[in-house]
């Protein structure tokens, strides 16, 4: 709790207005999440041919327009970013030049601001949520309005950094058209900038539906969550020379469709490298080594804000231990209000003595009132 209260004191923001950043960062101390998203954000950039410096993640001013005595007071970040907005074409810009692209999961306002202030190029709303936000089983039960719903709130956060959402299960397999509807439903309600549609070959009439319309597309081929029950489960992809070869069919339909990038999943790091050199596009892996042109992980995964004793995959990094950071704030404000010690004077509002007195002789001038207040109480009991 002193790291957080020292953060914050190093914040531009007013006294008065911490305490909204306090909940921006969910417990944690303000450190600790940007810097670990960074941590994830310089390693991968670190890879590239030329290499590409992004914000450190600190916090600049912070404003609100709102009363600052009350906790549920909305806020107001226009100058929390300072990076010029991450487009289409500065992606493709990147991906010309080697330089790795960066990309995360969010899944509600306060992770979104967290990585769009730890400097990502792209932010994923994935469907993962239905697991990390939700406490779904798989990322089949999560629906287009649970999808829009969390792709908004996200939005809010984010200033700088590319949006892209998924297309959940069951929101585009029926045909183009309806795989069009769902995706404008996520770039007009939803507010994202783009969308990511799971699926090859058999998905290409799909992607162009989409792309035709004006609607970026970013592809999803190896290992595919949604059909996983298909594939035997989070298995690996691509293991066999045979099986890369439809690997590299699936790429080129997803490419010649119009999709602007694609994610790799789980395919192994050669394999991987070899697709990604045969196309004109961007690949992002997540478990498929260093050879794609950038890298995306769960933000909850690299962040360890879960329990121990939660499988993780192979490649996933663990960059901090957010859940016991949080944990131990929240047990330590927890023995302060059973022992007394919180809130402390310099967390109360302070008001005349001759206030006080004066409503001390209402109360006594009321003592009747009161007491027939508390006796009707206990009856309802």
């Amino acid at each position: 709790m002193a790291s957080l209260a020292a953060a914050l004191r190093r914040t531009a923001c007013p006294p008065a207005d911490r305490h909204l950043l306090r909940r921006a960062v969910l417990l944690a101390p303000s450190h600790v999440l940007p810097s670990a998203i960074s941590s994830f954000a310089s390693h991968t950039t670190l890879i590239a041919h030329q290499p590409h410096t992004h914000s450190s993640g600190k916090v600049s001013k912070f404003h609100t327009t709102t009363q600052n005595a009350s906790s549920h007071a909305p806020m107001s970040f226009s100058d929390l970013s300072t990076r010029k907005k991450v487009t289409i074409n500065t992606l493709r810009k990147m991906y010309e030049k080697g330089e790795k692209i960066t990309m995360l999961t969010a899944h509600d306002f306060p992770s979104g601001l967290l990585a769009d202030q730890a400097g990502m190029d792209v932010i994923l709303v994935g469907d993962s949520l239905a697991m990390v936000g939700l406490g779904m089983e798989d990322t089949n039960q999560i629906t287009l309005d649970d999808m829009v719903h969390h792709s908004r709130a996200v939005a809010r956060g984010v200033r700088s950094a590319f949006l892209v959402t998924d297309l959940p299960m069951g929101s585009y397999e029926l045909s183009p058209q309806q795989a069009l509807q769902s995706a404008i439903a996520l770039v007009q309600r939803g507010r994202a900038t783009s969308v990511k549609i799971e699926g090859g070959k058999e998905i290409a009439s799909t992607i162009k539906a989409i792309t035709t319309m004006g609607i970026p597309v970013l592809g999803h081929i190896g290992l595919t969550p949604q059909r996983q029950g298909s594939l035997g489960g989070f298995v690996v992809q691509s293991k066999t020379a045979a099986s890369a070869s439809k690997l590299l069919s699936d790429a080129l339909a997803v490419q010649d469709a119009g999709a602007w990038g694609m994610v790799l999943e789980a395919v192994p790091a050669d394999m991987a490298r070899l697709v990604t050199e045969a196309l004109d596009i961007p690949t992002i892996g997540i478990g498929a080594g260093e050879g794609t042109s950038g890298q995306v992980l769960v933000q909850i995964d690299m962040l360890g804000n879960f329990p121990s004793g939660r499988f993780l995959p192979k490649f996933v990094k663990k960059y901090a231990d957010v859940f016991e950071v949080s944990r131990k704030a929240i047990g330590e404000y927890r023995d302060e209000v059973k022992a007394g010690t919180y809130p402390a004077q310099e967390h109360t509002y302070p008001v005349k003595e001759q206030e006080v007195a004066e409503f001390k002789q209402i109360i006594e001038k009321r003592k009747e009132e009161i007491a027939a207040s508390k006796e009707k109480r206990r009856n309802l009991d």
